[in-house]
């Protein structure tokens, strides 16, 4: 049996190919509902590899023309494309809820972040200081050596190929982060849908082509395929045209991607997010308040925890909790308001599979033992949330118990002091975030892990849960691997633009040479570092 969702008269379950529907010859694949485990139509047809070709050819070609767009047009470009999906919007979200069994508030505050991200790339662009402009001016008179002139920008690495994640199908999608700040620097992108939600990609790829049509771009810039990561997806990152990759998921694909770039002729970068558990660290002030006090902190936690059926890469997977009374008060209320928790359906039967798999793997291991569990949904798919416990010994000498699980399920540390903390958090992976629950009176205890965290995360709170990424001008969203593949760089927030740009110097070319962003007159108007100061351009700020 299939069911079939309102927006059916819209899909065509073809890839997009530089502009145009294309039908795949290599099979084909169904979204499902995971409430269900029912298929959904139509069907969608799976490119081979000589139409792939066809799309990274088309990014090649679309290439000159695209890195060289002006500012205006650029930034015109990136918020037509966020117009066109809010004009999407009621069917965007009706379809991404039978394919994900994500809740209409949570993506419809998922499509806001999506093109809230393209209007600030567009801003990004307009402003034009990812382009990096330097200037040292000659010095002709200078002894023992004159210098040369010398200017330097920024500059596109070439075709993205990005690859769509399972969790969020808008914001780390079609257009999510990775498309966005790709296009964003002047990189085509043949993006990779995930099967998981082929209905939902092609909303937005449409939405993308559309945008792509009516600023009068090359069609290459963008395309959208579908295909099996294991060919397809190989193939698109082993592809000779394309120039960088931007992954989201997890860290066995992650690493094949990875090992493939690395081993072609010319070795491509590869962003990827992959696994984090994101410690959370409870210090003894943090638990000295009254019953009602912790009982509403051990609710967020669950909250954080449940939220999404804890599907998100920054969930609160590991808790350090202190031995004693206060940790003991903190665990129980813990799990009482766990035990009023239902399960929610999780995003795929296989995700929800190795989710049971983990738990299964994590409860059997020697000196865990279980703190709380919540209930069963009702839907396919819908595990009971889990939170087990342990201490801080166990933890140090088992690796199992360092593994991510993907979904509702935490596990405390109890710990007994600072050095306890520190030796933990040495042991510990590359994380993306690192939470601090602490008083004032805590500062002195928390000021030695400071550092400590600053080596093994990419973000470090207080006082509040991970999973709530900010898309802004300071946010980090990476981390030391296996938090990502490379921890000088951010997927989220505008410094995501600088994973495709590369410096190029320009020395002594004449001025009818020089690209307009390091031209003498300054025709696009940027902010510049000359001879090592800081030039505003004219009008900057106002």
């Amino acid at each position: 049996m299939t069911s079939t969702p309102s927006t059916q008269t819209r899909l065509t379950g073809h890839s997009i190919i530089a502009g145009e529907s294309v039908p795949g010859t290599g099979g084909t694949t169904h979204g499902y509902n995971p409430a269900t485990n029912e298929p959904l139509e139509p069907a969608y047809t799976l490119i081979d590899n000589d139409q792939l070709t066809r799309a990274t050819a088309a990014a090649q070609e679309a290439f000159e023309s695209f890195s060289t767009l002006d500012p205006q047009t650029h930034a015109a470009f990136l918020d037509r494309v966020a117009d066109n999906i809010e004009a999407s919007r009621e069917e965007l979200v009706a379809r991404a809820m039978a394919e994900t069994g994500l809740p209409e508030a949570r993506l419809t505050g998922e499509t806001g972040r999506t093109t809230g991200q393209l209007r600030l790339f567009a801003r990004v662009v307009r402003q034009g200081d990812h382009h990096g402009v330097r200037v040292d001016p000659a010095q002709p008179e200078r002894t023992p050596m004159p210098r040369a002139d010398i200017r330097q920008r920024k500059v596109p690495l070439g075709p993205v190929a990005v690859f769509g994640a399972s969790n969020f199908p808008l914001a780390f999608s079609t257009a999510g982060g990775d498309t966005a700040s790709a296009l964003a620097a002047g990189c085509p992108v043949v993006f990779k849908a995930h099967n998981a939600h082929p209905g939902t990609g092609e909303i937005v790829g449409r939405a993308i082509a559309s945008a792509v049509q009516e600023l009068g771009l090359h069609p290459g810039v963008f395309s959208l395929i579908y295909g099996p990561g294991a060919s397809v997806g190989q193939a698109l990152v082993a592809d000779p045209r394309i120039k960088a990759v931007g992954f989201t998921g997890s860290r066995g694909a992650g690493t094949a991607l990875m090992a493939t770039a690395a081993a072609r002729p010319e070795p491509i970068p590869v962003y990827a997010e992959m696994s984090s558990i994101n410690p959370v660290y409870f210090f003894e002030g943090a638990l000295s308040g009254d019953e009602g006090a912790v009982e509403a902190l051990a609710a967020s936690f669950v909250g954080s925890l449940t939220g999404s059926a804890g599907q998100l890469c920054t969930a609160p997977g590991l808790v350090f909790v202190p031995a004693g009374a206060a940790g003991d008060r903190f665990s129980a209320a813990v799990s009482r308001a766990l035990a009023e928790k239902a399960g929610q359906t999780m995003l795929t039967a296989g995700i929800a599979q190795s989710w049971t798999a983990g738990v299964e793997r994590l409860s059997s291991q020697q000196g865990v033992s279980a703190v709380g569990q919540g209930q069963a949904g009702t839907t396919e798919n819908s595990p009971a949330p889990v939170v087990y416990g342990t201490d801080v010994d166990t933890f140090q000498t088992n690796e199992i118990l360092h593994e991510e699980i993907f979904g509702a399920a935490s596990l405390f540390i109890r710990y007994g002091s600072l050095d306890e903390l520190i030796a933990a958090t040495r042991r510990m992976e590359g994380q993306l975030t690192a939470t601090l629950h602490l008083t004032d009176a805590d500062h002195a205890a928390a000021a030695p892990l400071i550092p400590e965290l600053e080596r093994k995360v990419g973000r470090i709170l207080a006082n509040a849960w991970p999973t709530g990424v900010e898309v802004g001008y300071a946010m980090v969203h990476g981390g030391p691997f296996p938090a990502t593949s490379d921890s000088r760089t951010t997927s989220v927030g505008t410094l995501a633009i600088e994973r495709f740009l590369r410096p190029v110097a320009y020395q002594d070319l004449p001025e009818a040479l020089l690209p307009a962003p390091v031209r003498q007159d300054n025709p696009w108007h940027l902010n510049r570092r000359v001879d090592g100061e800081t030039v505003l351009a004219e009008g900057a700020g106002e």
